[in-house]
């Protein structure tokens, strides 16, 4: 089941209104906005007001982020309404987009990162152990360093200048591959905005200090 634009809200933090900073946050897989939530807590920070989305059945979408943009198409955008409704909440409390902070970890963080190259309006965005979704299939077979699916294109044309971007990934992530984190980095860049990927040395899949460290450094500023 995909998200709506009825998506149940959670939240955490201070009150917007109240608030230095908004942060919006995206579980992976198999969590919940409660989870996420978690993650707003441990950055330790008095006056941001966290908000998440929660995705039906704890999960933004059933495959890979690599799958065909057919299957994905209807997630994401039901995704993307989950995200701009999860936005408006903190607008409507009194924070402006240009204080807002889009963050999430796997799907989550694949989502943010889409949502961002589509949209912009915020000030920054993270994805933990994540990479973009893309704007099209490109033509061709199965890539060994894609694990086995199509190249993408990303044709997006959305103006970024003065948006921050972090992305983290392990240099061997099991759903995240390497070389899509490069891509997207680069998309990042073309777009005009600042974007940065770090890259954890070996195997594995998480929120890595360097991810953590570098969301809360967004939040700080």
């Amino acid at each position: 089941m995909a998200a709506t634009d009825q998506t149940p809200l959670r939240v955490g933090g201070v009150n917007p209104a109240m608030a230095r900073m908004g942060l919006v946050l995206l579980n992976g897989r198999g969590g919940t906005a409660e989870d996420i939530l978690g993650l707003g807590d441990a950055l330790g920070l008095p006056d941001i007001a966290t908000i998440a989305p929660e995705a039906p059945g704890n999960s933004w979408w059933p495959s890979s982020f690599l799958a065909p943009l057919g299957q994905m198409r209807p997630f994401l955008q039901a995704g993307m309404a989950a995200v701009d409704g999860a936005i408006a909440a903190l607008v409507e409390g009194g924070l402006p987009r240009d204080r807002i902070v889009l963050a999430g970890f796997s799907q989550g963080g694949c989502l943010a990162l889409e949502y961002a190259a589509r949209h912009g309006g915020i000030r920054a965005v993270a994805g933990l152990s994540a990479g973009l979704v893309g704007t099209r299939d490109m033509m061709g077979g199965p890539l060994p360093s894609l694990y086995g699916y199509p190249a993408k294109a990303f044709d997006y044309q959305t103006d970024l200048t003065g948006m921050t971007v972090e992305i983290t990934v392990h240099e061997r992530d099991p759903h995240i591959p390497l070389v899509r984190a490069h891509d997207s980095v680069d998309v990042f860049d073309r777009l005009g905005a600042q974007a940065r990927l770090q890259v954890d040395p070996g195997a594995g899949h998480g929120i890595t200090e360097a991810g953590f460290s570098a969301l809360r450094t967004l939040v700080s500023d």
